[in-house]
């Protein structure tokens, strides 16, 4: 082989290495910046245990939001068809934000716990997120609770 050729042949591999590398990179972060949306009876039946930070959805159970009165931190449960979460959450909540409301938090689990770092309420009386109606409407199915649509 002269070496015109050789030259070529490190460079074209030089450019594949760098290119195999740059999208194990671009994957990596792609599957850190990733969050799953997981009801609270996912998350009893172990789903949940993989995943480092993920997305809890369902309605905040009724009487369940305690206030801390020296801080911003708020307790509540959010439940879907078939299991309860407690959720702990600490800053400033939507002004939607209420028992019986649909709620999306963003965070990690600490034992038996939820630990928020952001907190969504639905918008208006009909909108509900396609993952989270679908993720509920699979748990009524488990459960032979009729679909209310």
């Amino acid at each position: 082989m002269n070496p015109t050729r050789k030259r070529r042949l490190t460079i074209v591999l030089a450019i594949l290495a760098a290119a195999a590398v740059a999208a194990v990179l671009v994957v990596l972060a792609l599957q850190n910046n990733m969050n799953y949306l997981l009801t609270p009876s996912q998350v009893q039946s172990g789903e949940a245990a993989s995943y480092n930070t993920f997305r809890l959805g369902g309605m905040v159970k009724a009487g369940s939001i305690q206030r801390s009165s020296d801080s911003l931190k708020v307790t509540f449960t959010v439940v879907d068809a078939g299991g309860a979460m407690p959720v702990e959450y600490t800053g400033i909540l939507p002004d939607l934000f209420r028992d019986n409301q649909s709620v999306i938090a963003t965070g990690h689990m600490d034992g038996a716990r939820f630990v928020a770092t952001e907190v969504l309420a639905k918008h208006d009386e009909t909108y509900m997120p396609k993952e989270l109606k679908d993720a509920m409407a699979k748990a009524h199915e488990q459960k032979g609770i009729e679909n209310r649509e």
